[in-house]
């Protein structure tokens, strides 16, 4: 028997005496349970003193807390974009963090791999949203609507390698812009642009560029190049690396991992290293192998429509047409397009490198996938890389040693003298009914100079203080915390000039 204490003792006792039951049975698996109950009680009485020592606590790989300053900023940079989204007429929009596993399952291409799945909790496989694309075309079938311009913003989840320093996280926010239903050809995609160069342009995060390609561009390329058709997605794939590896190791990756006939390859170069704007489409409208597959053609068509509808907007200096683009999720098929910061070596060395910062195109048979009858919904839109951008925004504001207030409040109550707690709760209470942002120290006695440096510290622009004077006379006094300058105001008059100094300041 093992060694325990008098109490485990008296339970193993009490089992054996249940041995001699009338029945004759032998509980032997009674016995074994209650073996390892006794076990499992010492274990758990010494796990807490053995495993402190060794307890880290810290968040998950790939995610992060966001302090209260971090906060301030990205509200303000969320702000913006809503603004921009709901200017353009966007109603809002959200769904499950988790989906039906299958609802998701071979719309990624190779990024399938990267989806996050859910243990079985009750007979449904579940896996945690990769973006807000797919689930915008799950909710387009399942409501059977054929016509919607949605904005959504909310967190998703992959399973990469985070590179924290540049603003790559497995759990991140996303910022999405899409409108749905059958329009005349490029008019959307072309509001899509001008609402990505309007949000880059008010949050001055320096010069951008757009790069734009289509799908049937690139697919009919590849076509002509002697790609087999088999191998679009793979080869796509490795083109959408051009951003951060050279044509020379693209290359050997579509020949030596990928299987891609070398002069295959070198056909490839030709074309994905050539940018440039409506010139250029008119050059691959007169290129000999490009212009025989109808496919391309089609998309330089479109593309040339765009160009015409950018310089109407005013954007078309910032759009750049790109052979290289190509975007690697499998639901685009037509328009695609990716925004990128353009620095200068100086700027280069002091800023992180974050790549696009915002990205999008058509995807016009998402939704067809999800519906039953196969009934296609056209759907154009943009994502923008909120995660990439506050990276930058936050570094520039360290760089620069800007202080971040924490908080709105616009007015603090104080007090020179003890035992006026009620009154400055009650004046509090006047402020907040009337609107008025406003704190007060939780102290019944506190010194009036520990009251003020509060408001010096946390940015607060008045303080209203009572004392026995200001409570005999009926006045209260309203003093600047950036002036010190302060003046007595009847109490039945605070609130309108409260209002009065913060619509003017």
């Amino acid at each position: 028997m093992p060694s325990f204490g008098l109490r485990h003792r008296r339970a193993w006792a009490s089992l054996f005496s249940q041995l001699l039951r009338p029945s004759g049975l032998v509980c032997i698996r009674e016995v074994h349970f209650h073996s390892q109950v006794s076990e499992a009680v010492l274990t758990s009485q010494l796990k807490p003193h053995q495993e402190k020592s060794n307890f880290i606590i810290k968040t998950p790989k790939g995610t992060r807390d966001l302090s209260p300053q971090q906060m301030v900023i990205r509200e303000k940079i969320l702000d913006m974009v809503v603004g921009c989204f709901k200017r353009h007429g966007a109603k809002r929009l959200d769904t499950p963090a988790f989906e039906i596993k299958e609802m998701l399952t071979e719309k990624y291409g190779e990024d399938s791999g990267l989806i996050y799945d859910l243990k079985d909790q009750g007979g449904e496989l579940l896996s945690l949203r990769y973006d807000l694309t797919v689930p915008f075309a799950r909710y387009l079938a399942m409501n059977k609507v054929k016509r919607m311009k949605r904005y959504h913003v909310g967190k998703v989840w992959r399973r990469e390698s985070p590179t924290i320093a540049q603003g790559r996280y497995r759990e991140f926010c996303q910022c999405d812009f899409d409108i749905a239903g059958q329009f005349d050809p490029m008019i959307p995609d072309a509001e899509c642009l001008k609402i990505m160069c309007e949000i880059l342009s008010g949050l001055q995060l320096g010069d951008f560029l757009i790069k734009v390609n289509d799908r049937r561009i690139l697919d009919g390329m590849l076509a002509v190049c002697g790609v087999p058709e088999s191998k679009f997605h793979a080869i796509c794939s490795s083109i959408d690396k051009l951003d951060k590896i050279s044509w020379n190791d693209v290359r050997h990756e579509m020949v030596a991992k990928k299987g891609l006939a070398p002069e295959v390859a070198d056909r490839i170069g030709d074309y994905v290293q050539c940018h440039g704007g409506v010139s250029l489409i008119e050059e691959m409208f007169q290129d000999s192998r490009l212009s025989q597959n109808k496919q391309a053609l089609e998309g330089l068509g479109d593309l040339k429509l765009l160009f015409e509808y950018l310089t109407l907007f005013g954007i078309a200096e910032k759009v750049s047409f790109d052979l290289s683009l190509a975007r690697g999720l499998d639901y685009y098929t037509g328009v695609i397009y990716e925004a990128v910061l353009l620095q200068t070596p100086a700027q280069a060395e002091e800023s992180l490198n974050v790549g696009s910062v915002a990205a999008g195109g058509r995807y016009d048979g998402l939704v067809g996938m999800f519906d039953p009858k196969g009934h296609k919904v056209p759907c154009v839109g943009l994502s923008i890389g909120v995660e990439r951008i506050f990276a930058i925004v936050e570094q520039r504001i360290k760089t620069s040693g800007e202080k971040i207030r924490t908080t709105e409040t616009q007015v603090f109550v104080a007090t020179p003298q003890k035992n006026f707690l009620h009154e400055r709760l009650k004046l509090i209470s006047e402020l907040w009914d009337a609107g008025i942002k406003a704190e007060l120290l939780y102290k019944n006695n506190p010194k009036l100079l520990t009251q003020l440096h509060y408001c010096e510290h946390m940015g607060i622009p008045l303080v209203v203080i009572i004392g026995e004077q200001e409570l005999k006379e009926g006045v209260i006094k309203l003093r600047s915390v950036a002036s010190r300058e302060e003046v007595a105001i009847k109490r039945e008059n605070l609130v309108a000039e409260i209002q009065k100094r913060l619509s003017e300041s």
